[in-house]
């Protein structure tokens, strides 16, 4: 078990939305063990609107990319100003092994050599066990917990809503008269989504044949806004659209929904950690690795593997898959979930 002190300590994970709902729990259980811990985290600007205000997250520093080299020099700048008793580098790619290098630190906890790449581990003093057998990421975040003695159980994210974004839910779902489904219809990856058309196909039998209302969520990037806009043409009941709510809005949604559908992206993983209902369509990312942690397994459509595959976890990427989930895999789960789900109705914000 590692000694550190537990007053300064430095997050360093600035990846995306799916990664920062993953450290949550972390975070959580640290400030769990010692209440009074400061907890500093160096986020990229899109998730730190996800957990800025967290009860648990004392200060975010910004490390934005789009600025390129003048980003590494900001934040330098930045960490320079922030002595810590202890850094967790969460991430294993060279851009966060420097900024790493960045902080002052007497323990600085990494990965193990065979898991950071980029000589990640070059800029850590102190590494995590190895670890030979997958497991799911949210698994991989609590080894850093283990390696400290802080237990990790139970799993919290504390996502919220807040009561003033209940303000905004109640008045985003008084006009709706069905319960709704929040349908995320893009990712960060193509080869990560779902074709628009089929998308428009179960839009029409969830509102025609379940008696839902289907809304889409999501950002507002340019795959988002086109398949935003063949889905509306496709669709004979054509869906409401909440794309570019942003984040905290996404939360009120996704927690003030009976169901969510989602490929492998962060509406994914913000649905499991606020415990809502969530079918996953999954081909291109390994299900076992970064499926939703714990939760609504029963649900999940399983692309990625053939049929009676026991493929193991690993970071392998399987591209051409999704467009194998077909329109009846989706319905199908979406009649499971009403047939077992006695709570799939939208809650009183």
């Amino acid at each position: 078990m590692i000694d550190a002190r537990l007053d300064r300590i430095g997050i360093v994970m600035m990846s995306a939305v799916g990664d920062a709902v993953h450290v949550l729990p972390v975070i959580n259980a640290i400030k769990r063990r010692q209440h009074d811990a400061r907890i500093t985290w160096v986020l990229q600007p899109g998730p730190a609107t996800l957990v800025r205000g967290h009860r648990n997250v004392d200060e975010i520093v910004i490390f934005d990319r789009a600025k390129g080299r003048r980003a590494f020099t900001d934040i330098k700048r930045e960490l320079a100003q922030r002595p810590f008793d202890l850094v967790l580098n969460l991430q294993v790619y060279f851009k966060a092994g420097l900024v790493t290098s960045f902080t002052k630190a007497p323990v600085k906890l990494g990965f193990d050599k065979a898991r950071a790449r980029d000589l990640n581990w070059l800029f850590t003093t102190h590494r995590i066990p190895p670890h030979p057998v997958g497991q799911h990421v949210q698994d991989q975040y609590f080894e850093f917990l283990d390696a400290l003695g802080i237990p990790h159980e139970p799993v919290e994210w504390h996502l919220g809503p807040t009561e003033q974004e209940r303000e905004w839910q109640r008045a985003f779902f008084a006009p709706i008269e069905r319960p709704t489904v929040a349908i995320v219809v893009a990712t960060s990856k193509p080869e990560k989504d779902w074709l628009p058309e089929r998308w428009a196909q179960v839009i029409d039998t969830l509102y025609a044949d379940f008696g839902l209302q289907p809304v889409l969520v999501g950002g507002r990037s340019p795959r988002e806004l086109a398949a935003e806009a063949a889905i509306m043409s496709f669709a004979h009941h054509p869906p409401m659209s909440a794309l570019g709510s942003g984040l905290r809005k996404l939360v009120a949604i996704i927690d003030g929904s009976a169901l969510v559908l989602a490929p492998d992206t962060g509406p994914l993983h913000i649905s499991a950690a606020l415990q809502r209902p969530v079918i996953s369509l999954m081909g291109y990312t390994n299900p076992k690795r970064t499926g939703p942690y714990r939760a609504y397994h029963d649900l999940l459509i399983d692309a990625y593997g053939n049929p009676g595959e026991d493929y193991p976890i690993s970071m392998e990427n399987r591209p051409g898959r999704m467009p194998l989930i077909t329109v009846d895999d989706v319905l199908t789960k979406v009649e499971h979930w009403q047939r077992t789900d006695a709570s799939g109705i939208p809650r009183t914000p």
